[in-house]
């Protein structure tokens, strides 16, 4: 989800690109339903492997290929102007939906905009005292839906001044957005309420520790939360609460070890494999600077190849290790913790980017049926896993090779929400979502 190291760095010239792009390539989704076409897919990728309702159909408008009998409404797109005057922010990334008091459904958005550009030109204006920092990009949008048409009601901005800010998680107590830029300030969770109809003081999570973070599973059962780094040689945190009634206040930050291997490389195992784990402790879990992961390895945390997306579900948690895997196309671990143990499986791992490349966002849904984003070369998919381990794809990003980010569903599971990040879009998805499961 981030630009890689070697990558051009993101400018306010590239932003500006990326903003008209968006724009001529978005005049032509209106928001409005659009049935998967009755083209096939040619010309652009390998054909993706065939899924339990047959192959990809050609999107005519050219903005999202789907599955037949499944079709994509845009919600949402960057630049246009909210409900509090403010624009909406470029590159949508990690989101999470909720259910708001009076039946509405909330998106909770991150925006992945670093440090250093100018806010007035990208938002219209310039950040109001709330901002958590006057020169961070970075932002959280709520995005409103009408209960049953799911079309949006309103928008405003929740957290701003923020950098980087990449994936997250939902939590009883709202959206925490994570900081994936461990530099000056920054590098922190924060928690969003998706009540908040204006922009909030930021509230900053202490004990998650600081470090480049990617996204959060919390524990509702008894506030433990997981959190994963994006770097090729991460670490899994796991930050247990003194008390679990107050999750976010005092607690210790712990590093997933593997038993008998001290800074095992689990980038190497294969589908199938499994090791016994557990927790060694970090004293130090806010350092200044980008050296939490070398303080957890040292004391034998296990090394994740660029941990990203991950959700808590019955049957554990899962994780994708973006780079990791016998092709360094991606791995879907399960973690299964029992306290001071337990087991870190490969739930699924990538020998045919055709079937994975490089997962990125993951969710559960409502039916127990497991979803992830990629972030590959190439036009990018959404993909489904049964719990047999297969995969089957139901989208693709017909616009560009942009990541597609930010997967989740209505709380009933009837639709599926998805960001293409760099044409500023935010997608609803619908279709008969229950026959995927058998």
């Amino acid at each position: 989800m981030a630009l890689d190291e070697g990558a051009r760095p993101l400018n306010a010239s590239r932003v500006s690109r990326l903003t008209r792009r968006a724009w001529i390539s978005g005049a032509a989704a209106a928001a409005v339903a659009v049935p998967a076409g009755a083209w096939w897919l040619r010309g652009r990728d390998p054909q993706p492997a065939p899924g339990p309702r047959g192959d990809l159909r050609r999107d005519p408008r050219g903005v999202f290929d789907l599955l037949e009998g499944f079709s994509y409404a845009v919600i949402d797109r960057a630049g246009r102007r909210m409900d509090d005057g403010f624009m909406v922010p470029r590159r949508p990334d990690g989101m999470a939906c909720f259910a708001g008091p009076g039946g509405e459904v909330v998106l909770m958005r991150n925006h992945e905009m670093p440090q250093g550009l100018s806010v007035t030109s990208l938002m219209g204006r310039s950040w109001p005292r709330e901002a958590y920092d006057r020169n961070g990009a970075g932002a959280v949008t709520r995005l409103v839906l009408d209960p049953e048409t799911l079309s949006p009601r309103s928008s405003n901005l929740v957290l701003a001044g923020t950098s980087m800010n990449c994936s997250g998680g939902p939590s009883p107590a709202g959206w925490l957005s994570c900081e994936e830029d461990p530099d000056g300030v920054h590098g922190w969770v924060f928690l969003c309420d998706p009540a908040a109809d204006a922009i909030q003081a930021p509230r900053r999570i202490e004990g998650y520790g600081r470090c480049r973070h990617e996204a959060a599973a919390f524990r509702a059962s008894d506030g433990v939360c997981y959190l994963s780094e994006d770097r090729p040689d991460s670490c899994l945190y796991r930050f247990v609460p003194a008390d679990p009634a107050r999750p976010f206040d005092e607690g210790q930050l712990f590093a997933l070890t593997v038993a008998g291997a001290p800074a095992a490389e689990t980038g190497e195992w294969g589908a199938g494999e499994a090791r016994e784990i557990g927790w060694v402790p970090i004293d130090d879990p806010s350092p200044d600077d980008d050296s939490l992961r070398y303080t957890a390895q040292r004391a034998g945390a296990a090394v994740i190849r660029r941990g990203e997306g991950i959700c808590t579900a019955d049957d554990g948690i899962y994780l994708c290790a973006t780079s990791g895997g016998p092709i360094a196309a991606g791995q879907i671990l399960r973690l299964r913790d029992e306290g001071d143990g337990g087991t870190l499986e490969v739930f699924a791992a990538s020998e045919d980017r055709a079937r994975m490349d490089m997962p990125d966002n993951v969710v559960m849904d409502p039916r127990g049926l497991l979803w992830f984003v990629e972030d590959g070369a190439g036009h990018d998919l959404v993909r489904g896993v049964r719990p047999s381990g297969e995969v089957f794809a139901l989208g693709r990003n017909a616009l560009s090779e942009g990541e597609i980010a930010g997967v989740c569903f209505s709380p009933d599971g009837r639709a599926m929400f998805v960001n293409l990040q760099e044409e500023g879009l935010t997608l609803r998805i619908d279709g008969p979502f229950a026959e995927l499961v058998s």
